[in-house]
C-alpha cells in the first residue's frame, strides 16, 4: 500500500493553526526559482531547508505553469521529479506532486507523494480522477482558464469550477476528507479578480472542503507593489496573513520561515493563548 493511500486528511489540515506548504519546482524555467533547484542534491537540500524553516508540507513540480511557458512532455517531466521524489518523502513530511497529469501523478505516488496538486482541478487529463482514486491520495482541485475575462463573475465561475472538481471527484471515489480547494490565484485572471476572491475568499468556504491559498510573488503583488519578484516576500505575506484569517488551511510559498512564523502567530491570538 502506498503512503498517499494511508495518509490522514487531520494530519494535514486539521483544527489548529493553517499549514505551511513550502515549493520545490525542479525546473528550468519556473517564474521565480527555475533552475535553481534542479540538480538531485540541490532540491533535496532544499526541501531539507525548507522543512527544518518549518514547512509541513513540500510541492514538488517538474513543468512550469507560468504564462508563456512551453508544454512538457511527460517524460521529460517524469525525467526531471524522479530522483527527487524518494528522498524528499524520505526527510518525513508529506509530499506533494504539482501535476495535472495522471500517469505522472500514478507514478509519484508510488515513490512517495501523498497529494496531488492539480493545477486543472482533475479537468484537463481525463484520466486523473481515476487515476488519484487509485492512488489513495489527498488531491488540490484547482480553479484555471485558458484566458482571462474581464467581463465574468470571477467568484461565480470558480463556483462551478469547483463543483466540477468536486463531482468528478465523487465519482471516482475519491473521500471529500482527501479533497482541497485552491482559487488559482494569477491562473486565467485578472489582476483585480485575484484581489476580488482576495477579499472575499471566505465565501470559497461554502463548499465544505479545505481551502488553499497560493499566491507568493506573483504578478499581482508586483502590480500594487511594483517590485520584481525576488522582493514580493513582505507582500505575498499580506496576501497570505489575510488568507488565513479569511479560512485557508493551507498557504503555498516560496519563503517559508517568515509564513511558519506568520502562521504560528495567527494562531495564538486566534486561541489568545501562547503555547
Amino acid at each position: 500500500m502506498s503512503r498517499a493511500a494511508i495518509y490522514h486528511l487531520p494530519d494535514l489540515v486539521g483544527a489548529g493553526r493553517p499549514h505551511v506548504m513550502g515549493i520545490l519546482n525542479v525546473t528550468p524555467d519556473s517564474f521565480s526559482d527555475g533552475g535553481r533547484h534542479n540538480a538531485v542534491d540541490q532540491a533535496v537540500a532544499h526541501a531539507r531547508q525548507m522543512i527544518d524553516e518549518g514547512a509541513d508540507i513540500v510541492d514538488i513540480g517538474g513543468e512550469s505553469t507560468r504564462p508563456g511557458s512551453a508544454p512538457v512532455s511527460l517524460e521529460d517531466e517524469w525525467a526531471r521529479i524522479a530522483q527527487v521524489l524518494a528522498p524528499v518523502a524520505d526527510l518525513g513530511v508529506p509530499v506533494s506532486i504539482d501535476t495535472y497529469k495522471a500517469e505522472i501523478a500514478r507514478r509519484a505516488c508510488a515513490e512517495g507523494a501523498v497529494i496531488i496538486n492539480d493545477v486543472w482541478g482533475l479537468q484537463k487529463d481525463p484520466a486523473m480522477p481515476d487515476a488519484a482514486a487509485a492512488t489513495g491520495a489527498h488531491v488540490v482541485m484547482m480553479h484555471n482558464r485558458d484566458a482571462a475575462d474581464p467581463q465574468i463573475d470571477i467568484l461565480a465561475d470558480i463556483d462551478r469550477s469547483f463543483e466540477r472538481s468536486m463531482a468528478l471527484a465523487d465519482k471516482a471515489g475519491i473521500p471529500c476528507e482527501k479533497q482541497i480547494l485552491d482559487p488559482g490565484f494569477g491562473f486565467g485572471k485578472t489582476i483585480d479578480q485575484n484581489f476580488q476572491i482576495l477579499n472575499r475568499f471566505e465565501s470559497l468556504l461554502k463548499h465544505g472542503l479545505p481551502v488553499l491559498a497560493g499566491a507568493s510573488r506573483k504578478r499581482m503583488i508586483g502590480a500594487v507593489l511594483n517590485v520584481e519578484t525576488d522582493e514580493r516576500l513582505f507582500g505575498s505575506m499580506a496576501v497570505h496573513l489575510l488568507a488565513m484569517q479569511k479560512g485557508a488551511a493551507i498557504v503555498r510559498v516560496h519563503d517559508v520561515r517568515p509564513h511558519a512564523d506568520a502562521a504560528r502567530i495567527l494562531e495564538a491570538t486566534l486561541k489568545e493563548h501562547a503555547e
